[in-house]
């Protein structure tokens, strides 16, 4: 079996690979073809008995790429290339035998479905066949984390049978396994074959082809976010929203080039296309990371109460969805409120801020969370000259002192004794003469963090 994943293999990917990136480059500037305007379907065949017969060559990909589907899914595309299709039953020894290795690949007995598939590859069997068997193995591998293996495997299919129509999504996965082993150069080279070769084909459904092209464009967008290329992820999400390609995710999409902008600093940019995506997808789960976005977008540019509109927006909206959707809500509720109101307390915008924290108390009763924006809400009342609010805002932690107990955060102490002693300065300087309390320093420039 190693004999059939030689060490040529990579040789022939990194070939192949660099001459699509030249050959390819064009293909982002033609549009997605639409549904209607593809060539009319061929008249039905009458019902085949086995692999070799239901896919003769230069017609449909390997069915062994349709049953393995799941390898090459992408959260910017809404469905794979592939259709589904009926399991048939058949009589046929050597499906039987293909069958079987994938059953017990599929339960994890590797080393009875390598026997099963490497008997085909050496038997007489259907050369249809004898390719899926191949493609089983390279998946095998990829499962079993052996990528140099799959890679290899892989490239031996392309050597082996360059003209056939599984070649496009070889090239797909190939590129998805370069990038997951750390390659990103190559995985790029891949993505552009799958274009240039899909464009050369003379056979094959044309609709699979450009799911194979929108996945490829897709996983190259994603490729350069991934590698930290804002820059030329923001391109490539710009062109992919250009195309009028039902299967795309656009959403996903427009996520990923706001926070690619947002990475740029590109603020104005961040500001049109977050308006843009809260207009258009109202319900979105990322709705409130959107908001953060544009809120500190609108902040960077100098908009402050634009910004501050959004993150009281974002604070008082109330999600009753899932429990994973909550959370991410909650996650980002706070961020936002903690970001923006401690930026303006730092450049002492005191009743933004105070708005702000006062939003962000209200969000959960914990004592982790309350304590510490009550402790701060105190230090900008006192900034304000209204130490008896302070004192309030004081008051209510310290009468919340047997909850200590049973909190998990031991900073809560820390805040507990703070408190306290912000009190007692407070009293102090209450009782004190006139006279001394205008001389002395203000509480808060003694015991400002």
């Amino acid at each position: 079996m190693d004999r059939l994943a030689s060490t040529t293999g990579l040789l022939e990917l990194v070939r192949c690979g660099m001459n699509a990136l030249i050959c390819a480059a064009a293909f982002w500037c033609l549009p997605a073809q639409p549904a209607q305007t593809s060539p009319a379907p061929a008249p039905a065949r009458p019902a085949a008995t086995n692999a070799a017969e239901r896919a003769p060559s230069g017609e449909v990909p390997n069915p062994a790429l349709r049953q393995t589907a799941y390898l090459i899914t992408n959260s910017l595309v809404h469905v794979t290339a592939h259709d589904p299709e009926p399991e048939l039953s058949s009589t046929d020894p050597y499906e039987m035998l293909l069958n079987v290795g994938r059953q017990q690949r599929a339960q994890k007995n590797f080393t009875l479905a390598k026997r099963n598939f490497v008997a085909l590859l050496q038997g007489p069997g259907p050369d249809q066949l004898k390719r899926a068997a191949l493609l089983e193995l390279a998946t095998m591998a990829q499962e079993q984390n052996e990528l140099a293996k799959a890679q290899q495997l892989y490239a031996q299919y392309l050597r082996r049978w360059p003209d056939d129509p599984s070649v496009p999504e070889v090239y797909l996965r190939q590129g998805l396994l370069f990038r997951q082993m750390g390659a990103p150069v190559m995985a790029l080279a891949k993505f552009y074959a799958v274009m240039s070769s899909a464009l050369t084909l003379k056979t094959g459904n044309v609709d699979y082809y450009q799911k194979l092209v929108l996945h490829a464009q897709a996983e190259i967008a994603e490729t350069h976010y991934l590698q930290g290329n804002y820059k030329e992820a923001a391109q490539f999400y710009r062109r992919l929203l250009k195309l009028e390609a039902p299967s795309l995710n656009r959403a996903a999409v427009q996520l990923k080039l706001i926070r690619s902008l947002a990475a740029l600093s590109h603020h104005a940019e961040v500001i049109a296309e977050a308006q843009d995506y809260l207009q258009r997808y109202p319900r979105a789960e990322a709705q409130a990371e959107v908001r953060f976005l544009l809120a500190q977008a609108l902040k960077q540019s100098g908009r402050k109460a634009e910004a501050l509109k959004q993150v009281l927006l974002l604070l008082e909206t109330q999600l009753a969805s899932a429990d994973q959707a909550h959370s991410e809500w909650s996650y980002w509720q706070r961020r936002t409120g903690n970001e923006i109101g401690n930026q303006l307390y730092e450049e002492g915008d005191y009743l933004n801020a105070l708005t702000v924290y006062g939003a962000l108390a209200a969000l959960d009763s914990s004592p982790a969370w309350q304590w510490p924006v009550w402790y701060q809400m105190g230090l900008i009342y006192e900034r304000l000259g209204q130490p008896q609010k302070a004192a309030e805002l004081y008051s209510q932690i310290l009468a919340r002192r047997n909850e200590l107990k049973t909190a998990t955060s031991p900073s809560l102490g820390t805040v507990l004794d703070m408190a306290r002693w912000r009190k007692e300065l407070l009293e102090w300087q209450n009782r004190a003469s006139p006279t001394l309390s205008t001389n002395w320093p203000s509480t808060a420039q003694l015991g400002s963090p």
